[in-house]
């Protein structure tokens, strides 16, 4: 597995900080068009001996989730995207399929642990919901059906696989967070273990893929574990979190602090074979980062790693007995 980090904020001294960890791969936004701007990542990474093993957020899709008359144009910046990770050596795209918000919050300041600070949502208050990356580019009153996100879904899976073949990138889902059947007067669809099968379906291909952020599935309420093995070799990509509660009524938590037998999900990992990214997620703010972003400060990480690779090398040993 890849330990894989977001880096945040983007300076030489947290990648320098990564590196010290065992950190060996990072995740980074969409920077926009171009690919000089890629390639001047890829050597500030480099020089701390870091590669890049996907990009994630920021991406322009929203028009082609909402099948729009941008949808062709948003398209054509995808494809030109995927050429110039080919052309960087950038093997994964993390997207999703949430028309309107990203992934959203109730809450910014749930105590957890010690008083650190972690994101809740509850259904009742969806109408104070934050959305937490990127700004919604449509008004909330837009609506789309189900019926029509699989139909847009399948629109661009089938104009971009071929060409995410051909740049040997991977594309990952990620499921909706939280995965509701409808929010904000939108549908959402990547909300279930079976809707995830039927998305390997409706393009199949080794470049359409499942990333697997156990905090949403574990919101979905399934046996993390038992899950891990039904996608199997569909998961490239793993967001590593954790959460207490429902899909309804829900607190992120500590890694080491929340329901799923987070040790048996390193080991189902290792049974299905799954040797790509791998990176913990919306981490708690802990003392002098409360001001930070919210799941996205640095010293959680630093504690989600160190966690992470206890579990990783006591599941090889187990494994090797």
């Amino acid at each position: 597995m890849q330990l894989t980090s977001v880096v945040t904020p983007f300076t030489d001294d947290n990648l320098r900080l990564l590196a010290q960890i065992g950190v060996t791969h990072v995740t980074i936004r969409y920077p926009g068009r171009g690919r000089e701007q890629l390639e001047a990542i890829k050597k500030q990474v480099e020089a701390f001996s870091l590669q890049i093993a996907a990009i994630e957020g920021y991406l322009p899709i929203e028009n082609i989730k909402l099948g729009n008359d941008l949808f062709e144009a948003e398209i054509a910046e995808m494809k030109e995207l995927l050429q110039n990770m080919r052309a960087v050596g950038i093997p994964f795209l993390c997207y999703n399929f949430m028309a309107g918000t990203d992934w959203v919050r109730t809450k910014l300041d749930e105590r957890e642990r010690g008083g650190a600070l972690v994101t809740r949502f509850d259904i009742d208050q969806a109408e104070q919901a934050v959305s937490l990356s990127e700004t919604t580019r449509e008004k909330n009153e837009t609506t789309i059906s189900a019926a029509e996100l699989w139909v847009n879904l399948e629109r661009f899976l089938t104009a971009l696989i071929p060409d995410a073949e051909a740049c040997g990138v991977t594309l990952a889902m990620h499921p909706d967070d939280p995965p509701l059947d409808i929010f904000m007067g939108k549908a959402r669809i990547m909300n279930s273990v079976e809707n995830f099968e039927k998305l390997m379906q409706l393009v199949p291909s080794p470049a359409n893929a499942v990333c697997f952020c156990q905090g949403t599935f574990a919101e979905m309420g399934v046996d993390i574990p038992a899950t891990i093995q039904r996608l199997g070799r569909h998961i490239q990509y793993v967001h590593f979190r954790d959460i207490k509660g429902t899909r309804e009524h829900f607190v992120e938590t500590f890694h080491d602090n929340g329901a799923t037998d987070m040790y048996a999900a390193i080991k189902a990992y290792q049974q299905i074979g799954f040797t790509g990214p791998i990176r913990p997620d919306h981490v708690p703010q802990l003392v002098g980062e409360e001001a930070g972003e919210p799941g996205y400060t640095m010293l959680g990480r630093l504690h989600a790693f160190g966690y992470m690779q206890g579990l990783i090398e006591a599941a090889r040993h187990a494994r090797d007995a």
